[in-house]
């Protein structure tokens, strides 16, 4: 009898955490389509436009300025993309020097038209409206 119920409650557990991780797969799967969507708009030399899509924090460190001075001469050297492909995904809802809050923390492989190899880090979070927008972006 014992062991049915450690047998029963092994599988509830389970369960729940097979549903939490399909709910983390589907805010992933948006997060990384709204991160696509925004670097659109740094691919195509839109920085201004890319810091009015970003998440309200990011707007919060950056002035809109600053953005496109410090994107400028990093984005514009490395020519067109020619590839980019997420490497990794992972949801979290505590990340270092940033509020709690539900983000997403993408690793896309990206090849360039002047740099070969890069990896290039975008971490969408979700705002009170429910959609996701980009927080933070890294070039490596």
């Amino acid at each position: 009898m014992t062991s049915k119920i450690v047998i029963g409650v092994v599988i509830v557990l389970a369960l729940v955490a097979g549903v939490s991780m399909a709910a983390d797969s589907a805010k992933e799967t948006a997060a990384v389509a709204a991160a696509e969507k925004w670097v659109a708009l740094v691919d195509a030399g839109n920085y201004g436009d890319s810091w009015t899509e970003a998440a309200r924090y990011f707007k919060s460190t950056v002035a809109m300025e600053t953005w496109e001075q410090m994107l400028r001469p990093i984005r514009k050297p490395l020519g067109k993309v020619i590839s980019r492909k997420v490497m990794t995904r992972a949801y979290k809802t505590t990340l270092p020097g940033a509020p709690d809050g539900e983000y997403v923390v993408i690793e896309f492989a990206t090849s360039f038209q002047n740099k070969q190899s890069a990896v290039e880090t975008m971490t969408p979070m979700l705002e009170k409206d429910g959609k996701w927008r980009v927080a933070g972006y890294l070039l490596k």
